[in-house]
């Protein structure tokens, strides 16, 4: 007998909620003007881990519009630079 095991929704968020709430972050921090950070520095802000950021920052330098995003430099960790479009 093999048993399935169901995640939570507790456990179990979506990646477009992920990607929203980091989108959001992002718009406001950068709305005065371009912002740098290395993912690993705004993880515990966005409740993502690093790697979690890192991957949603690829998708959104593709499909954000209102959000210039550059993969800046890499020094011991990837430094994007953010810009409000």
């Amino acid at each position: 007998m093999s048993a399935k095991a169901t995640p939570s929704p507790e456990r179990e968020e979506s990646t477009a909620s992920k990607e929203q709430r980091l989108r959001a972050f992002l718009k406001r921090k950068a709305s005065d003007g371009e912002m740098y950070f290395k993912s690993k520095f705004i993880a515990d802000e966005v409740n993502l881990s690093p790697k979690e950021i890192g991957a949603l920052m690829v998708k959104l330098s593709e499909s954000a519009p209102d959000l210039d995003v550059e993969k800046w430099s890499y020094t011991s960790a990837t430094t994007w630079r953010v810009e409000a479009a």
